[in-house]
């Protein structure tokens, strides 16, 4: 991923370039000056940001801030009121089989009478009518990705008696099963535990750097991305600042972006961010820092 992060620019975004990555290779994504209103209201800024193959990319902000917004945009389920998102090479389009994506909200009742292995084929043929025809290849497809994340040993079990990290690393082997070049993740460790969490983000990263898929995760607490996350895209109000964590999570620019005070603060390992006017940190037990809401 190639992001820049240029002080004096309005929303703390890239600075103009050529639109390639590191080493002049083309970016699988890129999101340039995209501004999204809702009912009238103003969501996104001028976002605009850049991934790259085997890049890994947090999409960081409070409950609220547009992560969902954003991602539905790079689906194609939005459009822009202005800016454009171009997906390796190509415009953004519904059912791109060059994205996957790991939705924010999955309910799997306990009593479904789908295997885990099951869930994963539906990422092969699930938009098809009528039941799947058995084959070797599709067998071997889903056995694959269920290696690749770790799911072997639970693959017949039924999916709903599955932990949360299971079920996370099935739904993430739905969404690779067609070998995107892009993947999309919405809040992915919102409901699981630090263990979990741990794992599923060693797993992407994994995954990431093994089959060059540029991942772009969105979370309310960048602590669990730390050690393997290369880029970040720290969203407040709409504007966005982009570039690696260093350049982006410092008490100037996120000071900037939020429109006062900010502090940052860096304990045993791990990064609060802090209002200077009210004194709350922003941490995974507190998903938004100054009292907005969703």
């Amino acid at each position: 991923m190639i992001v820049t992060t240029d002080p004096k620019a309005p929303t703390g975004g890239p600075l103009p370039g050529d639109g390639t990555g590191v080493g002049g290779l083309e970016p699988v994504l890129r999101v340039e000056d995209v501004s999204v209103s809702l009912g009238g209201q103003p969501v996104l800024d001028r976002v605009s940001f850049s991934v790259e193959a085997g890049g890994f990319c947090g999409l960081i902000g409070s409950n609220g801030a547009g992560k969902t917004t954003l991602l539905r945009v790079i689906l194609g389920l939005l459009s822009p009121s202005s800016g454009r998102i171009v997906v390796t090479g190509g415009r953004r389009s519904r059912k791109n089989p060059r994205i996957g994506y790991v939705p924010q909200k999955i309910v799997l009742e306990a009593d479904m009478p789908l295997r885990a292995r099951d869930l994963v084929g539906l990422g092969l043929d699930g938009q098809r009518f009528g039941i799947p025809r058995p084959s070797a290849k599709r067998r071997n497809a889903v056995d694959e990705m269920l290696d690749a994340v770790g799911a072997t040993r639970f693959a017949d079990a039924r999916i709903g008696n599955l932990s949360g990290g299971e079920q996370q690393r099935i739904m993430i082997a739905q969404a690779l099963v067609c070998r995107p070049e892009l993947l999309l993740l919405d809040e992915p460790l919102a409901n699981l535990d630090i263990r979990s969490a741990a794992e599923v983000v060693e797993l992407l990263a994994h995954i990431a750097a093994e089959q060059r898929i540029a991942v772009l995760l969105s979370a309310h607490d960048m602590n669990p991305l730390l050690p393997v996350m290369d880029r970040v895209v720290y969203l407040a109000d709409g504007r966005a600042a982009s570039g690696t964590t260093d350049q982006v999570v410092t008490s100037e620019t996120l000071s900037r972006l939020y429109g006062h005070p900010v502090e940052v603060i860096h304990v045993q390992g791990r990064v609060l961010v802090v209002s200077g006017a009210e004194h709350q940190a922003h941490h995974a037990d507190d998903p938004d820092p100054f009292g907005r809401g969703a």
